[in-house]
């Protein structure tokens, strides 16, 4: 199109539409156009439209299509995709324990198993193909080849859910090793053999080519129990162990050795829960450890993005060394919108030199940064890098000198 044809097309687009229209098409033309919207409220909204069942719905948009390529009538009204034999099952998910254990009434009503820190992911076995897919929708397959020796063993018309962590020996290793491979489409031999990766299988969504989610956990556990122990042990799958616990209070305790056996909590899920399409109250709940926490001095800020485009609220934090402060982290969520506010203001009026839109401040505030794990890193000058860091509060109560040294970081390497 000349760029004539696009001259007149947005001047007619702008004659016809109303106020409101024509802003939306203003955003969809210059590539601004962005609205939050949960997959729930989707599939709801999708459900109103054509009378498909919800559940139905998360089904037929999972797996392996492209909005290019597929139509509204071949996804959503007629399912071609029935005949892909890849597609995987809508995950179910956990919500974070957020009551007493007691609560949650008899021990034996509950399964607790490890929290791995791992990738989520299924594997596939239908009409003798193997696939892996991650909970983030993305074909895995040629990135795992390791795991491709399961076609072998695990009986046609089998969906697994569980955990792809990386494994040495008896134990796991660290995200940090698994993160080499998530990266790389093209994996090599060597890197294959130092991170080897298997699946610690929890669940059955499939079997025998019959969809089992509607099943209770117990039945579903069980056949998976089977499966797994009729296949080789030296095969890159592990059943996902079951904890042995009495009381509420014993679990406590066996929580508190996660850590030392590199999990990151305890699932917890109900013998009767079925496999439902994302959260559902009351089915699985996560119970993880409580963060790590380290306190940082704020040295630069940097405006955020949205509705926070005129806030000051991505923040690099340092640690001391000897005299010196050496940077560690970046952060930029777990404060309360009136804290950003009086932060942006600190900062406007305290900058003391400009890095395009990054502004260095003095050290002066103090913050207790939360953070889920550590590893050694040659790309940062304090040679740690932290996972999924977030500001946990302000700790208005302390100076520069009380924060902590980065000696007291590196600990919690070990």
């Amino acid at each position: 199109q000349s760029l004539e044809d696009k001259r007149s097309f947005v001047f007619e687009a702008w004659s016809t539409l109303n106020r409101q229209e024509c802003f939306i098409f203003n955003k969809l033309i210059t590539g601004g156009f962005r609205l939050g919207v949960s997959q729930k409220l989707t599939l709801k909204a999708l459900s109103q439209i054509t009378s498909i069942d919800e559940f139905d719905l998360s089904l037929r948009l999972m797996g392996n299509w492209h909005p290019d390529t597929e139509t509204w009538n071949s996804l959503i009204v007629n399912d071609d995709r029935k005949s892909d034999i890849s597609r995987p099952y809508p995950f179910c998910l956990a919500y974070a324990l957020d009551k007493s254990s007691d609560d949650l009434g008899h021990t034996s009503k509950w399964i607790a198993e490890w929290k791995w820190d791992g990738i989520r992911g299924q594997i596939i076995k239908r009409e003798k193909k193997l696939f892996v897919w991650s909970r983030g929708e993305e074909n895995l397959t040629e990135r795992f080849p390791e795991l491709e020796e399961l076609v072998n063993f695990i009986p046609d018309g089998s969906v697994l859910d569980g955990e792809l962590v990386a494994w040495n020996g008896e134990q796991p290793l660290n995200f940090n090793s698994l993160q080499k491979r998530i990266g790389r489409k093209k994996v090599s031999k060597s890197l294959i053999e130092s991170v080897p990766v298997i699946l610690i299988a929890y669940d059955l969504l499939e079997f025998k080519g019959i969809d089992i989610r509607s099943q209770k956990f117990n039945l579903r556990r069980s056949k998976l129990e089977t499966l797994i122990n009729n296949t080789p042990k030296n095969l890159p799958i592990k059943l996902s162990e079951k904890i042995e616990y009495r009381t509420w209070n014993d679990l406590k305790l066996i929580r508190e050795t996660s850590r030392s056996r590199k999990a990151e909590g305890i699932m917890l899920k109900h013998v009767d829960s079925d496999y439902s399409n994302g959260r559902k109250r009351g089915n699985w709940w996560k119970w993880k450890l409580d963060p790590l926490t380290i306190d940082g001095v704020l040295i630069y800020a940097q405006a955020g993005h949205g509705r926070r485009a005129n806030l000051f609220t991505d923040y690099t934090f340092a640690v001391w060394d000897g005299s010196q402060l050496i940077p560690f982290t970046k952060a930029y969520s777990g404060l309360k919108d009136e804290e950003f506010r009086q932060i942006t203001s600190w900062v406007k009026k305290n900058t003391i030199q400009k890095f395009g839109p990054v502004r260095q401040v003095p050290p002066e505030l103090v913050f207790e940064i939360a953070f889920e794990g550590i590893h050694e890193s040659t790309r940062h000058k304090s040679g740690v890098a932290l996972r999924f860091p977030r500001m946990l509060r302000w700790r208005h109560d302390k100076t520069p000198r009380d924060a902590d040294k980065l000696e007291d970081l590196r600990a919690f390497l070990t």
